[in-house]
């Protein structure tokens, strides 16, 4: 196991500036190479407070914007253009990125693709959900239509 400090939010594991143990090719192959994380030393400790305390001005200044967008994204249906082949099945299928720039098209305001949770495979055409995290506290739920391009 490895000690190391996040330095972005990683979904189901911690957020900047926390402190966890992951395994040793979790960390060696996956968050350090994406800079999601840096070793754990007693120097970089010092650093976790630097981490933090950016974090809490960061989201004492977002938690009102944040439940603003939440309030404009729930009740909200955005169509996600797709290319499709015969009977609405997709060449792939539909990414966070790509909810996030309907979300962004459609004049709701912008989200970072790494917030955005689709719960389920996305290969046909139809109306699907996604979790937004917003903020730490707020959540919200928007509805996309996937439609042909």
């Amino acid at each position: 196991m490895a000690k190391i400090i996040l330095t972005h939010e990683v979904s189901g594991l911690g957020s900047a500036g926390d402190v966890v143990e992951v395994k040793n090719g979790y960390a060696r192959n996956f968050l350090f190479p994406r800079g999601f994380a840096t070793p754990w030393t007693k120097g970089a400790e010092k650093q976790v407070e630097s981490i933090k305390a950016a974090r809490a001005a960061r989201e004492l200044a977002s938690l009102e914007d944040a439940q603003e967008l939440a309030a404009k994204l729930n009740g909200t249906t955005v169509q996600v253009p797709a290319k499709t082949g015969t009977e609405g099945r997709l060449f792939g299928s539909v990414k966070a990125e790509q909810v996030a720039d309907a979300v962004e098209a459609a004049g709701l305001g912008s989200i970072d693709k790494r917030r955005v949770e689709i719960r389920e495979q996305v290969k046909t055409v139809g109306t699907y959900s996604a979790n937004v995290r917003l903020h730490e506290d707020v959540n919200a739920t928007v509805q996309f239509e996937v439609v042909p391009a």
